[in-house]
């Protein structure tokens, strides 16, 4: 009886949702391939980060710990003194990007769960450091999140430069919706900016309230896994894990509070309601939400003329239904889905390559290339 409640509840909920904002009504076409997907670096478990150095080679992460850096064909393991390294869940060795300047300063910019400070546990920290002959060397720690806390979810994290040199990070709430996300002052549930050797931006929304955390950008997230900047018009593109539905796609703003926990299109795990409100005074809609829940990580837009009849539109990896997704986009509305790379297993990342190529990481696979026929 409990369960047919808990169903009548949820359907009564999403017809509520619909009524009110018609964001997921759009079904997913099936995969249409005129492409062709071939393995790029295989036997890697779980291809977190990815990108490439100017010579073309690729810097890999493995959430268990290992760098990988992928040149002439070889896997060559980075040599890192990360001794600080969580792994627990979904917390290790997460993303990597390199500065917009790296051939002149050869930065790059690695986020992980780290141990480091007090309590027992892990949270998200942000680095920096130098490649040199297979050594990574001169780390900087920009921005190490607390508290420590067991919880082995939640812990974002992406990476991104906007072009005006800002470096964006994602760090997921950590599991605790109830004090984090609608927060200014604790960690987690939030996007934050730095300058490139972590200082504060004075012009932060955050740098003048009593007791907030100044490198907060936007909050009221739940865990960002996917960010990317719009080719045109640089703005910042996020997509979040949702509860039991309500993925979510958000356009960055400046101080914006993004709702959750107050606001959802997701429901608890057990089917119980979390909000009745999907939209209130103050807080930002998605552009467009998923139900039934993708589980989104990794996104990309297309770039270049490798793929002349997607450029311009969003890829987004899902991890349970283990596809890629093509997000069309008519400005900022989602006009159509489509499905790519049906049955690959669960996606992780996407990243366009400076070859113009797709290049998809499968976890208990590696990196897979897709080609257009």
């Amino acid at each position: 009886m409990k369960y047919f409640l808990s169903y009548v509840v949820a359907i009564s909920f999403f017809t509520s949702c619909a009524q009110q904002l018609k964001l997921n009504d759009i079904p997913i076409k099936e995969e249409v391939r005129n492409y062709t997907i071939k393995s790029f670096v295989s036997n890697i478990n779980i291809p977190w980060g990815m990108t490439w150095l100017p010579d073309g080679s690729m810097l890999i992460t493995e959430k268990s710990g290992d760098l990988i850096h992928f040149i002439n064909d070889e896997k060559i393991n980075i040599t890192t003194t990360f001794d600080d390294l969580y792994v627990r869940g979904q917390g290790g060795l997460l993303d990597i990007e390199l500065h917009p300047n790296y051939p002149e300063n050869g930065w790059i910019y690695i986020s992980y769960a780290s141990n480091e400070g007090e309590g027992e546990g892990g949270n998200t920290k942000l680095v920096r450091a130098k490649l040199i002959e297979n050594n990574l060397t001169q780390v900087e720690t920009l921005y190490k999140a607390t508290p420590n806390t067991t919880s082995g979810v939640h812990f974002g994290s992406r990476i991104v430069f906007d072009k005006e040199g800002y470096v964006y990070l994602t760090i997921g709430d950590r599991g605790n919706h109830e004090e984090n996300p609608q927060n200014l002052q604790k960690d987690g549930g939030k996007v934050y900016r730095f300058h490139e050797d972590g200082r504060i931006p004075d012009d932060n929304p955050f740098t003048n309230e009593a007791g907030a955390k100044t490198s907060i950008f936007s909050y009221g997230h739940r865990n960002l896994q996917g960010m990317a900047i719009h080719p045109t018009s640089g703005k910042i593109w996020t997509h979040e894990h949702g509860p039991k539905g309500g993925d979510e796609i958000n356009i960055l703003k400046k101080g914006a509070n993004y709702g959750w926990p107050e606001i959802t299109y997701g429901l608890n795990y057990n089917g119980t309601i979390i909000t009745e409100e999907t939209e209130r005074d103050g807080m930002e809609n998605p552009i467009y939400y998923w139900f039934p829940s993708i589980a989104p990580s990794g996104m990309a837009f297309v770039t270049g003329d490798k793929f002349p009849e997607w450029k311009g539109n969003l890829l987004v990896g899902s991890l349970k239904f283990q596809y890629l997704e093509l997000v069309q986009l008519n400005g900022n509305n989602v006009i159509s889905r489509q499905k790519i790379a049906t049955d690959i297993g669960r996606l992780r990342n996407v990243k366009i390559g400076p070859d113009g190529y797709i290049y998809i990481a499968v976890e208990g696979k590696g990196i897979e290339r897709i080609t257009p026929n």
